[in-house]
């Protein structure tokens, strides 16, 4: 949200917030007519919310540019600040760049990473207990696209094939928005051999490998969760640790700027005349 709203006033453009309590979408007004609306008093129209579904019919019926920023399926958004972000730190071209992403690949980042790679032939490694891969539809029509585009993908359980020479390495948090506390502990016994440390580093056998993050990231105990995950299971730090999140190889907050980048461009692409 911060990075359209900053992102829009650098250009220019005025923003309204509407949070889940600013309308009656869903309950007293359908989605289409609440996009037939908005669509008639705004330029675009920014999404960041759960169900993939919403900003689809969003899009079907506003007649104006809809942007996601978020869903339970999928950030394509987050996807392009990451594309910035590793050819800012890599002086090969993209379809050079091999990248691994380690931790629950069905959620909305395993998903947007996969589907990036295999549009731009990059190298693409997925790294992930079986039960969390990707649904096996969009990894087929990754495949295709991979099949034009010259791409490299790899889905594995195994952490050493996936991230073996690899330039940069990606994670996410291990339960998503939305998901009880109570997952915590089958997520926990499921991913922490793919936790991002030193040893998973090492074994790139890469010294110049970038880690990259959306955030938040909970690699230490100084949040209320990351305490409780302290106390509760003795992990201090859990989809990295806090020596890879700190280091000269974590390039997170150069992630974090760019999405104001990126997304800067998506409207001036998109809303200039």
């Amino acid at each position: 949200r911060c990075a359209f709203e900053v992102a829009a006033a650098d250009q220019g453009a005025a923003t309204t917030y509407l949070g889940p309590g600013d309308t009656h979408v869903g309950s007293k007004e359908s989605i289409a007519d609440t996009a037939r609306v908005l669509g008639r008093m705004f330029d675009g129209i920014e999404y960041r919310g759960s169900a993939q579904s919403i900003v689809t019919e969003l899009a079907a019926h506003s007649g104006v540019p809809v942007y996601n920023g978020l869903t339970d399926t999928a950030h394509p958004t987050q996807s392009l600040c990451d594309v910035l972000t590793m050819q800012e730190h890599s002086p090969q071209p993209l379809p050079e760049i091999s990248y691994a992403y380690l931790g629950d690949a069905r959620n909305n980042m395993g998903n947007s990473l996969l589907s990036m790679g295999a549009l731009l032939g990059m190298d693409v490694r997925i790294a992930a207990p079986k039960a969390l891969w990707p649904q096996l539809e969009l990894v087929a029509a990754c495949r295709v696209l991979g099949a034009d585009s010259g791409a490299r993908i790899t889905l594995t359980e195994d952490v050493e094939t996936a991230v073996r020479g690899a330039d940069f390495l990606h994670t996410d948090v291990w339960v998503s928005m939305g998901e009880p506390t109570a997952t915590w502990r089958e997520r926990i016994e499921l991913l922490l051999p793919y936790q991002v440390n030193d040893k998973i580093l090492a074994l790139t056998g890469n010294p110049d490998v970038k880690f990259m993050h959306c955030l938040p990231a909970l690699h230490d105990h100084h949040t209320h969760l990351g305490r409780e995950l302290l106390d509760t299971y003795g992990l201090d730090g859990l989809e990295v640790t806090d020596e890879i999140f700190s280091s000269a190889a974590s390039v997170v907050f150069d992630q974090a700027e760019n999405r104001l980048h990126t997304i800067k461009a998506v409207l001036v692409a998109t809303l200039e005349d």
